[in-house]
């Protein structure tokens, strides 16, 4: 327990980094748009992140906030990742905006700055803020006004099936990247997979560039410059080539095409890369699985350091044309407040936004590698132009063009110009 209360101590010390945290397995979905009828009987469209909960744990939100607000019905309608940044930019210039919305942390500033998002300032004394965790809540705040309200915090694990690696001989998991490479390739074999790692997961792609020492971009003087062209960043897509060889993931698709929870519960495969909470999606999706399923750090480059990690979260924001603009801010009053954050906590293994709640974190397995993991966490480039370079997808397409059989430093050098020239743009 001692060792795990150090752990839990380690994320919420070390999330002064936060910045956009994706995802990966699904849920339902549903239409955009939303409904006002007044503040006594309101009709409120809030948008969730695909696979950001279990649907068990926002059901039990739902009906709790509607039992406690009656005329109040909520929509809550769960939103792809992919091209998400222009919907959200689309629906906060609309008339029919959503009441409320998730939004990674890295988007939070591009939003603000077209005005859409309502300034919440005024409400943080009432929201307990001067309990969040301040690498959490600052990503929210923009030239002093807070826009974002924090909502929780996880980073990158790998998750595995201890049926299989009992099967390969394989006692513990791998502590360096080297170990990690040969342990997959022992797991590669009739017929199961070492490892589902898609093409296009950019983000543990990240994490193998900062274990390199290299950075997705560098800021020199005043002036933005692509760091894919680096001495390490060519390091980290060859490793990244090497540890998604030993599986079957596709190169061309990203987490959610197909769900990889899916893919791993159908029992071949050994182990995937997630936010702890993925485990929940890969136990919905066979519940046969439950109790099977172990977790580990990323192995860095030595044992005496796990790798890099990129450590992210969400926000929730309220668009300026909400038809119903105080019923929307109860209902992130309540999703910011102790109680769901508590819930969501135990559900998914997240970090809640308060420093109070740290104890709801204790004696978890999953959390207890995502702490080791929060050690070597880094964010995004600070820039409020890089929720566009993320739009347009550029580090994806440029991992399938290597992965696919392109030449790595011309395909850098390709994208390194299209990053600078998109952080380099002023508005």
């Amino acid at each position: 327990m001692r060792h795990r209360l150090r752990a839990t101590t380690a994320v919420l010390a070390l999330v002064a980094g936060l910045a956009a945290c994706g995802s990966s397995e699904p849920s339902s979905s549903g239409p955009p748009g939303s409904a006002g009828e007044g503040e006594d009987g309101a009709n409120l469209t809030v948008w969730v992140m695909r696979d950001s909960f279990s649907d068990a744990l926002l059901d039990r939100f739902r009906t709790r906030y509607q039992a406690a607000h009656p005329g109040v019905t909520l929509d809550i309608q769960i939103q792809e990742w992919d091209g998400i940044g222009q919907r959200v930019t689309s629906a906060l210039a609309s008339n029919d905006a959503p009441d409320v919305i998730e939004v990674g942390n890295t988007q939070v500033a591009e939003y603000a700055a077209s005005g859409g998002v309502k300034d919440l300032t005024d409400k943080v004394a009432d929201l307990g803020g001067s309990d969040w965790l301040p690498g959490l809540a600052e990503p929210g705040r923009i030239e002093g006004r807070q826009y974002g309200i924090p909502w929780y915090a996880a980073n990158r694990v790998v998750i595995y099936n201890k049926d299989l690696f009992a099967k390969a001989r394989i006692t513990a998991p791998p502590k360096t990247r080297d170990e990690w490479l040969e342990v997959t390739a022992k797991l590669n074999k009739g017929g199961d997979q070492g490892i589902y790692l898609p093409g296009q997961n950019w983000y543990t792609f990240a994490g193998f560039v900062w274990d390199e020492g290299g950075d997705l971009a560098v800021n020199e003087g005043g002036t933005w410059k692509g760091g894919l062209g680096t001495p390490q960043a060519l390091a980290a897509i060859e490793f990244y080539r090497k540890l998604q060889a030993l599986g079957k993931g596709p190169k061309d698709s990203d987490e959610a095409r197909p769900p990889q929870a899916d893919v791993f519960a159908k029992g071949d495969v050994a182990q995937l890369i997630s936010a702890p909470g993925g485990a929940v999606a890969i136990e919905k999706a066979d519940p046969g699985l439950k109790g099977k399923l172990g977790f580990f750090p990323i192995p860095g480059k030595t044992a005496d350091k796990p790798g890099a990690v990129f450590t992210g979260g969400s926000d929730l924001v309220i668009p300026e044309a909400s038809k119903n603009p105080d019923a929307a801010y109860e209902v992130v009053k309540a999703l910011a407040g102790e109680e769901f954050q508590t819930d969501m906590a135990k559900e998914m293994s997240y970090v809640p936004n308060r420093v109070s709640l740290a104890g709801v974190l204790d004696g978890n397995e999953a959390t207890a590698a995502m702490a080791a993991g929060a050690a070597n966490g880094h964010a995004t480039p600070n820039s409020p132009n890089w929720a566009a370079v993320e739009a347009k997808n550029l580090i994806k397409e440029y991992m399938t063009r290597v992965l696919t059989g392109g030449t790595p430093a011309t395909e850098a050098a390709a994208v390194d110009r299209n990053i600078a020239e998109i952080l380099n743009t002023t508005s």
